[in-house]
């Protein structure tokens, strides 16, 4: 797809206005952000990327938009489990809920860097190695199959091996100072946030290694592909926030979301083979997986602590 420089351009002062925005509201270190305030946010983080989808529907057409809001949605589902494993990071580490704000956006915005790297990689390789969709194929079924199963790596980030680097190389101060990385200790320190943003950087690595083959296997149009994944991760700082207060009732998310990994996968490899799904049927699985999934997990949940009133 021939893309217009000035679309470019558009979409990075889109973002870098909502982020400049986003850290003015959200960053509080005398106080917890609100239910509400993260709510918002996410509302319109989601609103923006679907604001975008439909300026890609006025200006390329519909397929490219219904490529786009597929990507952005998928990618979006996606990092819902990585905040269990944010959560479980700070959780860890001891940092307490008002402080993760800027350990996230920090990430986030190395997350950009590192996305745009994997996606163009990967179209690269796709381009050049017409089995590699059947390698990203098997990748997106074997890691939805682990993920719908409950089969997931623990969360041990003292034997991150980044994290034990920085441990022996760095001065670190065995205190935290509200959200700041470093102090002034007895010269130059870093605080133990350097280690919890370590741990968040290199997990969104291996994150990369499912989301990246996901939305590759939506499209290897490099602008649908990198500005859909980059507005689905760039809200994640306002979803963590909210998840963290209600992760407790999304517990069961992760059969959806392993089922959705695993259609993708079997997309990939029929790709290869030249037989193409249509989008809008991909659309609609999607939302019925998602849709599902969420509705299964607050059914559940919702039960549980019914029986648990009964039995107190």
């Amino acid at each position: 797809m021939n893309v217009d420089t000035i679309d470019w351009v558009i979409f990075h002062i889109v973002i870098a206005v909502m982020v400049i925005v986003d850290l003015k509201v959200l960053e509080h270190d005398d106080r917890d952000p609100t239910l509400k305030e993260v709510l918002t946010w996410t509302i319109l983080w989601i609103l923006v990327g679907v604001g975008y989808g439909f300026l890609i529907l006025w200006h390329y057409g519909e397929e490219p938009a219904l490529l786009y809001f597929t990507a952005f949605l998928v990618e979006k589902s996606l990092s819902l489990d990585n905040m269990f494993v944010f959560f479980a990071i700070f959780t860890y580490f001891g940092v307490r809920y008002r402080f993760q704000h800027k350990v996230l956006i920090v990430g986030i915005l190395s997350a950009v860097i590192m996305r745009a790297f994997f996606i163009y990689g990967g179209i690269i390789l796709l381009q050049a190695f017409h089995w590699m969709v059947y390698i990203f194929g098997a990748v997106l079924v074997i890691s939805g199959v682990k993920l719908a199963a409950g089969v997931e790596e623990e969360v041990e980030p003292e034997k991150n091996p980044m994290v034990k680097f920085a441990k022996k190389v760095l001065p670190i101060s065995d205190k935290y100072d509200g959200s700041k990385f470093f102090i002034r200790e007895n010269g130059f320190k870093f605080t133990p946030m350097i280690l919890v943003l370590l741990a968040i950087e290199t997990t969104d690595i291996i994150f990369a290694v499912d989301s990246v083959p996901a939305v590759l296997a939506i499209t290897t149009d490099f602008f649908i592909a990198y500005t859909s994944n980059i507005m689905a991760i760039l809200g994640l700082r306002a979803l963590y926030m909210l998840v963290a207060q209600i992760i407790y009732r999304l517990e069961h998310l992760n059969k959806g979301l392993g089922a959705l990994l695993v259609y993708l996968g079997v997309k990939m490899v029929l790709s290869g083979f030249h037989t193409k799904i249509p989008i809008i049927l991909s659309v609609l699985v999607i939302i019925v997986i998602l849709t599902l999934s969420i509705a299964v997990s607050l059914l559940l949940t919702k039960k549980k602590q019914e029986i648990k009133k009964k039995k107190n």
